[in-house]
């Protein structure tokens, strides 16, 4: 029976382990390009056995928060260049997670200060993050949206297919396709954000339709053994909310399966909260979620995420219920967290005052074991 410190072959990618760092903002990218930096914090966890990248915009419109990186202008994709030289001298993995944040952003982050896009016009209870005038960041109300029209949903697809090309120009070793959290695609499949009367909402296949075209172009474009997904199938995170998220998520399942994805990347629960938070009548069945995916023909490794320590991590692996589970904080405060969580090492402290902006400090100067 295999264990968290066992190999895994996940489409084309060869993981020595089976510890993933998740994707995990920090704000550090000024004009949205990585910094050398950059290199130097993700070349320290070239251990885990896959990095997943912060999430990254696909494009200007796909913004949603200062200091985030992109995949669309050649100063981005320099410094991503620099950052998978540093982990693969390092003997790492990683892929990018490709982002657009739809509704989740601001007009001082959107092209000529446009209003932010979504499925429907409907604000999201939430916040952003921006930078003043002075150079000072605050969290502000997200803009109020507009509707995109039909006849501008290729375009996104084709933002997503391009932005999945330049990663692999970059040097990743594949994508992370994000449909989860509240963001534009898992915004277009919940109800609570889609009010559509065209092809795209409405009924589950059509809310499904736009992240099924989505990935078609991804996979098309470098392959499915290069390509991963993420989803959150009842989070509440940046008011993500549908009330009935099991045949939703299944109908999903049944569309990316005959995809041949690497993996599947699944948050249980609520982002950041409670791993058996319930959204909808019924606590939601992750055990049939995984088997209408592999009914469907898929047999990507399907990694866990949300709040796992090593003995949960140990006893889904064991169980067969996970192939790989996804560490997010943890990784931030412990660069050596493979060796730690090997060792039973204690863990670093994390230092919250540092986790979004700012320069070195609780970034690249956590101590390792040594």
């Amino acid at each position: 029976m295999p264990d968290l410190f066992a190999p895994l072959d996940a489409g084309a990618l060869a993981l020595p382990n089976r510890i993933v760092m998740a994707p995990l903002t920090r704000n550090r990218s000024p004009g949205a390009v990585p910094l050398p930096r950059t290199a130097t914090y993700y070349a320290q966890r070239a251990t885990a056995g896959l990095i997943v990248s912060e999430a990254t915009a696909i494009s200007h419109q796909g913004q949603g928060y200062a200091d985030v990186p992109g995949l669309y202008a050649p100063e981005q994709l320099d410094g991503w260049r620099r950052v998978t030289d540093a982990v693969h001298e390092a003997g790492g993995r990683i892929v990018v997670q490709m982002w657009h944040v739809g509704r989740i952003s601001h007009t001082s982050l959107q092209p000529d200060g446009g209003a932010p896009v979504a499925p429907s016009a409907i604000r999201a209870k939430g916040k952003t993050f921006i930078r003043n005038e002075d150079g000072g960041g605050a969290f502000v109300d997200t803009s109020e949206p507009r509707a995109l029209e039909t006849s501008e949903l290729p375009g996104i697809v084709e933002d997503y297919r391009r932005a999945a090309r330049a990663a692999i120009d970059a040097g990743f070793d594949g994508v992370e396709v994000h449909a989860a959290n509240g963001y534009l695609i898992d915004q277009f499949l919940r109800s609570g954000s889609n009010q559509r009367t065209d092809a795209y909402g409405g009924t589950v296949e059509n809310r499904v339709r736009f992240l099924g075209e989505v990935m078609r172009a991804v996979v098309d474009e470098i392959g499915g053994e290069r390509t991963g997904i993420r989803l959150s199938p009842v989070t509440p995170a940046n008011d993500a909310h549908d009330p009935d998220p099991q045949p939703l998520f299944e109908h999903v399942a049944k569309v990316i399966g005959p995809l041949g994805l690497a993996f599947v990347h699944i948050i249980e629960g609520a982002t950041g909260g409670e791993r058996d938070y319930t959204q909808g009548e019924a606590p939601f069945d992750y055990a049939a979620l995984r088997s209408a995916y592999r009914e469907a023909g898929g047999n990507g490794a399907w990694i866990v995420n949300n709040d796992y320590d090593k003995a949960d991590a140990q006893a889904a692996i064991a169980s067969g219920r996970a192939d790989a589970v996804a560490f997010g904080r943890p990784f931030i405060a412990n660069p050596d967290l493979v060796r730690r969580l090997r060792e039973d090492a204690p863990l670093n402290a994390l230092d919250q005052a540092t986790l979004y902006g700012g320069g070195d400090a609780g970034y690249i100067d956590y101590p390792t074991l040594d």
